[in-house]
């Protein structure tokens, strides 16, 4: 057995997100399809995290065990040939045993794309969040610096509905860029919780339409009662961007 790693763009629209699940077809069970095909049996992909219904990758990193051996740039090939065109494998590469590709993750970095015009591009509908009043990007950057450090950040997550062992994150760095109207929010960490970015996202897009103040984050995260300062803001505008090993 040999273990691959790949690297996995896609656009999440059309799926129920990264992980099979019984209610749709998920980028996971596409990809998983393929191999099988490849490789003539059953074959387990195993993704760095989840993504949510509508939610996009830019690079999703995976790793596989196959029994017959491939060079990485044949596998590349024979996989994008069996990939409908809102997926892409975009790097293989041989990997040793120990390499796992969600228990091996250092950072991992997401983007949240908002567009804060009073007109949307058609182009951008399904890869950003419109927020049409003005928003107030150092605000929102006041209250971001409030979030990064070590925390729990139970109030910034939504119910799994399943058992999580703690809800103490390391939130590396969350910053707000403003280029016109496009404001990205950049969040980097250990890992995050349940639907965590997309809560960071919606709080921080309240935080800047003044509805709430940016000192109340310390609050928030304090309190570990989730409230309506945090909604969870849409899905289309979260990428995964970025996974360090």
């Amino acid at each position: 057995m040999q273990r691959y790693r790949l690297d996995i763009s896609y656009d999440g629209t059309a799926y129920v997100g990264w992980q099979i699940q019984p209610n749709g077809l998920a980028v996971q069970a596409v990809i998983q399809t393929a191999l099988q095909t490849l490789g003539g049996g059953p074959v387990k992909l195993h993704g760095s995290g989840r993504t949510d219904q509508g939610v996009h990758a830019r690079c999703q990193v995976a790793h596989v065990d196959l029994e017959r051996p491939w060079a990485p740039p044949r596998l590349l090939a024979a996989l994008n040939a069996l990939m409908p065109p809102d997926i892409r494998i975009v790097r293989v590469a041989v990997v040793a045993h120990d390499f796992h590709a969600r228990h091996s993750v250092r950072i991992k970095e997401y983007r949240y794309f908002i567009w804060n015009g009073a007109v949307l591009p058609p182009v951008k509908r399904l890869y950003c969040t419109h927020v049409r009043d003005p928003l107030d990007a150092v605000a929102m950057q006041q209250a971001a610096d409030l979030l990064v450090g070590r925390n729990d950040f139970a109030a910034f997550a939504a119910n799994p509905k399943r058992h999580v062992e703690s809800t103490v994150r390391r939130l590396d760095r969350l910053e707000v860029r403003k280029h016109g109207a496009d404001i990205t929010i950049i969040a980097a960490g250990e890992g995050f919780l349940y639907k965590m970015v997309r809560s960071l996202a919606g709080f921080l897009i309240r935080v800047g339409e003044g509805a709430v103040e940016p000192g109340v984050a310390h609050d928030i995260l304090t309190s570990g009662q989730r409230t309506a300062r945090v909604p969870t803001a849409p899905p289309e505008g979260l990428f995964l961007w970025h996974v360090t090993y």
